[in-house]
């Protein structure tokens, strides 16, 4: 049963609901002993066992993440038997704000924080798998954070897993269950497509894709094809990783 608004989990008063996901509710609260507006995640009342281990695996992996454009976790503990993670809380999330006009200069300047925030991530070897809107939260000042670890991944020498994430921004061979490096790349290049043509590409993805018009004249020929690689249907045409993908579109960017 959802937390009421005001109603009270250990020392964080609820003020409101903002989201439900797979294995937890997300909630406004504010803290009462340290006096500041939270973003709680809380476990679902009578959770199955393998969702409440794929949480503690969430905010252990978010905990070891030392990035300014990443989430950061402000506190974990457990509260009359639920799991209860804090984090800032932002004033909206990126999937938000795309319902409305966005400028050129402040979409490329959120994407590229999303892409420093995973590039981060493929540094230290964890593949997000569920990069979308939803999981970037924007606070004041046009700063965002990239958020939702709970499908993440350690990159092996060959990565099975099940179909999760979001389909829309999934990569082809993500929906198969083979997640790797390049399906995050695709996943947030499909963010910046949208960012730049209020679109959002559907299967089988042949180029030129749709408002390919309307991309041709917000960005430069550069640009373009820094997203045509990262959107090929073939992961392996597409940049290893995030960490090459940024160095790439700073690249893009100097010819523009």
């Amino acid at each position: 049963m959802p937390l009421r608004a005001r109603s009270r989990l250990g020392k964080y008063r609820v003020t409101s609901r903002i989201a439900v996901g797979g294995f937890a509710e997300v909630y406004a609260a504010f803290d009462t002993i340290q006096g500041q507006r939270v973003a709680l995640k809380v476990q679902r009342e009578n959770a199955p066992k393998d969702e409440i281990e794929l949480f503690h695996k969430e905010i252990r992996l978010m905990s070891r993440l030392d990035h300014p454009n990443i989430l950061p976790v402000l506190n974990a503990d457990e509260i009359d038997g639920r799991l209860v993670v804090a984090h800032p809380l932002g004033e909206e999330s990126l999937a938000w704000r795309l319902q409305r006009r966005i400028g050129m200069d402040k979409a490329l300047e959120l994407f590229e924080q999303v892409l420093e925030a995973l590039a981060y991530a493929h540094g230290k070897r964890i593949i997000h798998c569920d990069v979308k809107p939803d999981n970037v939260i924007l606070f004041e000042g046009n700063v965002a954070m990239l958020a939702d670890f709970g499908l993440a991944r350690y990159a092996q020498r060959t990565v099975m897993a099940s179909g999760s994430g979001t389909l829309g921004y999934m990569s082809p061979e993500q929906a198969m269950g083979r997640p790797s490096f390049r399906s995050d790349v695709f996943s947030a290049a499909m963010i910046l497509y949208r960012m730049l043509t209020g679109e959002l590409p559907q299967w089988p993805f042949r180029w030129p894709l749709p408002a390919h018009a309307k991309l041709r004249r917000k960005a430069s020929p550069a640009q373009i094809a820094f997203l045509r690689r990262c959107l090929q249907v073939d992961h392996r045409k597409r940049y290893a990783n995030a960490e090459t993908m940024l160095r790439m579109y700073h690249r893009a960017l100097s010819r523009t």
